[in-house]
This record gives structure tokens, sequence and C-alpha cells, in this order.
């Protein structure tokens, strides 16, 4: 890609994040948004169909990058205390992040992308679990379970919450399992 290119798409998500950082999606208008960034409105639309595109675009960049912090989703089944465990270091390494883009109305999709994702892929390493309602059930309950008690509790010291966080993973699969 044409560095000036780079550069220009750069500063449009700069300036993005630093607007949404203080107000709600709703209330960013392109105008603004191409005042920060210092380009004109179609250069933004050369890149992106609207603000919620942008928007988007990076929500899922974010995800794919929390993904690729997990690199055997699958383990979400064959050891869930370590996919907890990870999948919380990981939501700890991009939180200022996450707070930014996914807040305010689009706080909750955030949890539905990484669920919705995340089965995906370990439905790919084992299909037969598919359909499986008790499996279905302990993936939801290990990702939104997970992801909320990491997140309201984060702040009582994150190594302690991360450790209970998966110990309970641990113990709820292997009372499933049994």
């Amino acid at each position: 890609m044409d560095i000036r290119i780079q550069k220009t798409k750069k500063n449009i998500i700069n300036s993005f994040i630093e607007l949404r950082s203080k107000k709600a999606i709703e209330k960013i208008t392109i105008k603004e948004l191409c005042e920060k960034a210092e380009i004109n409105k179609s250069t933004f639309y050369s890149h992106y169909s609207d603000i919620y595109d942008l928007s988007d675009s990076l929500e899922n960049e974010l995800l794919n990058s929390i993904i690729s912090d997990l690199p055997d989703t699958y383990k979400a089944i064959t050891e869930p205390e370590e996919f907890t465990r990870r999948l919380a270091l990981s939501l700890t390494s991009h939180n200022s992040l996450l707070k930014i883009l996914f807040s305010g109305n689009r706080s909750g999709l955030f949890i539905v992308k990484l669920n919705n994702t995340l089965k995906s892929l370990i439905f790919k390493k084992y299909p037969e679990y598919k359909d499986d309602f008790k499996i279905n059930t302990m993936l939801s309950f290990l990702i939104y379970g997970g992801y909320y008690a990491y997140s309201d509790n984060y702040m009582n010291g994150e190594s302690e919450v991360i450790e209970l966080i998966s110990q309970i993973s641990k113990i709820t699969f292997d009372t499933l399992l049994l």
C-alpha cells in the first residue's frame, strides 16, 4: 500500500479514536473527523462509507487482535482453564481500546462478536460439538461469564481475578464432562 494512503488511514483512525474517547459515535460527524484528521470528505469516503463503517472496521481489527492472542481457541473445550486465562490476559492488554470503541450503545456488541467468532473457530476444530447443547452452553458461560466477571472485578487485582475465573472455568467444565 502507498505510504501516503497508510498515513492518511492512520490519521483518520487516530482522529476517530481521539474523538470517540470523548463522545458517543452518534455525536461524531464526518466533517468534524475530517477537520481533525486534516483531510477532505472525499478522502474519508474513499476509505469508508460512513462513520459506522470506520467504527466497525476498527472493532473487527481489535477483535482479530484479541483472537490472535488465542492461537489455540479450540482449547476452550480441552483446556478451559488455560483458554480463560489467555482470554482475560488478552482483554487486559486491549482494555483501553475496548473501552473506547465499545462504549455507549455499542458496549454489548463486543461480547456478542467475540462469542460468535470464538464458537465458529472452536467448531471448525470440533464440528461434532456444534449442535451439542451442553458444550454450547458451557462455551457461552466461559466467554460471556469470563468476560463480565473480569470486566466487573479486574480493579481488585487482575492476576487474582484471572486466576479465580480460570479455576471456575476448569471446575465447571470438569463437572459437565463427568
